[in-house]
């Protein structure tokens, strides 16, 4: 928010014209030599870390910081970062983008995201056609923050980008915490400029976890899937280097840290620009928790036909029992692959599922071929009931924020199981 304001405030029109560009010939030799001695500079070493050898960059160039704000795209919830070099002298106007990624065969990509081998790369582009891209099409606009760098500063960045822009360097392997865009960026600006950002704990305390709320409100199922999905590991308290995995955050770091000079501390950010910004463009307008009445009214009629049943000693109703138990079951076998399977560090130790049981799966099975509900199934139903009882109970001292609107979906399970396992009779 204080991002926003200062650029709604500082903002002017950014004129997209180079005057004097080199002639194009000009330029792919410079850019041919600059990749050359780059290609070199990596054979000797594994990241340029410096400034050392020859200048590709003039003293007219300078570096900014790109944030653009979050769209209505899943992917694009959370904003975005990007890292532009200027040099008119050298015709050179790059963008260093960290989030690009191949989308390619939908259902392939998901198994890749699920399973936490989600390669993503940094891509070099044209500035104009960024512009031309997020304010127009997306509807999305972009603030950039010029930074107050010196030219071994400027040449360093530029260096440490480029040789990542390399082919055999592009790749890395994506984290949503803790390896994406900004992330990327906030460590190169740690390295270079020798600046660190807070390691201490939130004030007020945040997790991981609680970092993405303001994102989400109008996305209410999105936000709760998020959460059943995410274990312990996603309650750590957040410091405020680790909140800069969100691209708002990185910006406002960058707005509010001074570096030292000879001359004393002077702002990181000399001035700030917005690219389609407009004053009447309204925040993220809360969605109804819907999920949360949804569910309540599942407990509910749960509560009121399992009464029905044990006093009639009905057994099992298929339309109730079978997507019940069905569903629940799927969702217990995707916490087991999260949890066990998946490469993401956050979907570990999750506590949903002593009521989100793969083995629900047995339970629908046989309400759907009608076989009757043995001492087995009994005993098994009642563990179901023990275990749905202990996740309620702990609710309020478990290390994982749990959802309000999950607490009735675990009550639902135990108060079912518990009435199908006090049935006497055979299914009807």
């Amino acid at each position: 928010a204080r991002l926003v304001a200062r650029a709604s405030a500082g903002s002017r029109r950014v004129s997209l014209r180079r005057d004097r560009r080199p002639t194009a010939a000009l330029r792919s030799v410079f850019l041919a030599a600059m990749v050359l001695a780059l290609g070199t500079a990596a054979r000797a070493q594994d990241t340029p870390g410096g400034a050392d050898g020859p200048r590709f960059l003039s003293d007219a160039a300078r570096v900014s910081l790109i944030t653009i704000l979050p769209g209505q795209r899943v992917y694009s919830l959370f904003g975005h970062n990007a890292v532009r070099v200027v040099d008119p002298e050298r015709g050179i106007d790059n963008t260093y983008n960290f989030g690009t990624f191949e989308f390619g065969n939908p259902l392939a990509f998901s198994a890749k995201f699920l399973y936490g081998a989600l390669d993503y790369r940094l891509a070099k582009g044209d500035y104009d056609r960024m512009v031309a891209y997020y304010p127009s099409r997306e509807n999305r606009p972009l603030i950039e923050q010029w930074l107050d760098l010196d030219a071994r500063q400027r040449e360093a960045i530029f260096r440490f980008l480029e040789w990542n822009a390399l082919p055999e360097n592009a790749t890395y392997r994506y984290d949503f915490y803790y390896d994406n865009c900004a992330t990327r960026i906030r460590d190169l600006f740690e390295r270079i400029l020798g600046v660190e950002p807070g390691t201490e704990p939130l004030s007020p305390g945040r997790t991981m976890r609680q970092l993405l709320d303001p994102y989400l409100v109008e996305r209410p199922l999105l936000h709760l899937g998020m959460d059943f999905g995410q274990g312990v590991p996603a309650d750590r308290s957040a410091t405020a280097r680790d909140a800069m995995f969100l691209p708002d955050h990185l910006a406002s770091w960058m707005a509010d840290t001074r570096l030292r000079g000879p001359d004393g501390d002077r702002p990181l950010v000399a001035s700030t620009d917005s690219i389609g910004w407009t004053p009447e463009r309204s925040g993220l307008d809360p969605a109804p928790d819907w999920p949360e009445l949804l569910f309540g009214a599942v407990l509910a009629l749960v509560v009121s036909i399992t009464f029905v049943d044990v006093r009639s000693e009905r057994g099992a109703r298929p339309w109730l029992d079978i997507p019940l138990y069905g569903l629940l079951g799927i969702a217990g076998l995707f916490l087991v692959f999260m949890w066990f399977v998946s490469l993401h560090p956050v979907t570990k130790r999750n506590t949903h599922i002593l009521w989100a049981l793969p083995t629900h799966l047995v339970v629908a099975w046989a309400v759907a071929r009608s076989i009757r509900l043995g001492p087995r199934l009994r005993l098994y139903l009642w563990a179901c009931a023990a275990s749905a009882a202990v996740f309620l109970a702990g609710v309020p001292f478990w290390a994982q924020e749990v959802p309000l609107a999950l607490v009735p979906l675990a009550a639902a399970v135990g108060v079912r199981s518990v009435g199908l396992a006090l049935t006497r009779q055979d299914q009807h």
